[in-house]
């Protein structure tokens, strides 16, 4: 799967996004190192600590299913009707990609027709890993 592919995968994820509170509609596209991919958008709720991201739907879909190996996720996001240029993942995102991504897992942010790609220790430098529990 191309990166414009995956880019592509996290639109249409978007359309899908449950925001009536922010309007803010993000989807996700997450690529296995075997090939599968598996898309998330954020589902808002009225009380909103209930609220959950894209990627972490993404990325919880994965592991629910038995993937624990990931090559690149794309994220794509942007108030109702409008792409944002660039859309980045939250804190918790990103402490959720350390856990089961490397440092050099990539992070596609952008939109089909222009993205860029970043290395997930660009993303979160100083990130709390199992190490720092031992």
């Amino acid at each position: 799967m191309t990166d414009a592919q995956l880019m592509a995968a996290a639109e249409g994820a978007r359309e899908q996004s449950y925001s009536p509170y922010s309007h803010f509609r993000v989807g996700a596209a997450l690529l296995t190192k075997s090939g599968k991919l598996y898309t998330g958008c954020n589902i808002e709720n009225a009380a909103y600590p209930a609220t959950v991201c894209a990627e972490r739907t993404a990325i919880f879909k994965a592991v629910s299913e038995g993937e624990r190996e990931f090559s690149a996720i794309a994220i794509v996001g942007g108030k109702e009707g409008e792409t944002a240029p660039f859309c980045a993942p939250c804190g918790v995102c990103r402490q959720v990609m350390a856990e089961f991504c490397g440092k050099d897992f990539r992070v596609l942010l952008g939109n089909s027709a222009h993205f860029e790609a970043y290395p997930l220790d660009m993303l979160l430098p100083f990130s709390f890993t199992e190490k720092d529990l031992s």
